[in-house]
């Protein structure tokens, strides 16, 4: 039974693990994320992921220098935070052209992470367009872009400095692009969109109303 319920604690740490790397990637619908079936595949591989490292931390009997009560907590927490981290090791580096490439187990998940990464991206784009289409249509892209964007990061308590200079950049140089007006207004969207989330943005549209218009 203890070994039933340390695999049960790993894979748990493991689905965590996964659910926030899913998190802190898709930030303005964190649980549309993880509801595709690529973001499930992508937790049930941290989960597997997890369950393996434990069976290779007892099988090679590796004690991360604890001892007594406290190696059996310390392997499950080891195996179940730290197992993507291990199996992501190179065990060797290869030359090809001007790049360096890893060998080893960390190559082979790095195909199925970038795999589900790029599905989800996918499924999620559709969604965003239509959200964003409807909420943009309409909207003047110099009024959006003098109040919009103050007023959704007002609305904000929590906004990182760093984020917020990052969009606002990308705006500046949206601001240069040759792309008809309307089509601004939906890039600015999706800038917004992916600081602030949809509600918030979705909010903020309605809100102003016709002083975008």
């Amino acid at each position: 039974m203890p070994q039933v319920a340390d695999y049960a604690l790993v894979a748990a740490l493991g689905a965590l693990v996964g659910l926030a790397e899913l998190v802190s990637r898709y930030r303005d619908a964190p649980a549309g994320a993880v509801r595709t079936t690529p973001g499930v595949v992508y937790v049930l591989l941290n989960v597997a992921a997890s369950a393996a490292a434990l069976a290779l931390v007892r099988v090679n009997s590796w004690t991360f220098g604890a001892t007594g009560g406290s190696l059996r907590w310390t392997q499950v927490a080891v195996a179940g935070i730290g197992a993507m981290a291990l199996f992501r090791t190179s065990l060797f580096t290869i030359r090809a052209g001007d790049r360096d490439i890893g060998v080893g187990p960390g190559s082979f998940l790095q195909i199925f992470r970038d795999a589900a990464d790029r599905a989800v991206d996918r499924v999620r784009a559709s969604d965003r367009s239509l959200r964003v289409d409807n909420l943009m249509t309409g909207v003047d892209y110099t009024k959006a872009r003098e109040g919009l964007i103050p007023y959704c990061l007002a609305l904000m308590q929590n906004v990182p400095d760093e984020d917020q200079q990052k969009m606002i950049h990308a705006v500046e140089l949206l601001d240069n692009e040759p792309v008809e007006p309307g089509i601004k207004t939906r890039i600015l969207g999706l800038h917004l969109m992916n600081v602030v989330g949809g509600d918030v943005l979705e909010a903020a549209v309605r809100a102003l109303g016709d002083e975008l218009k």
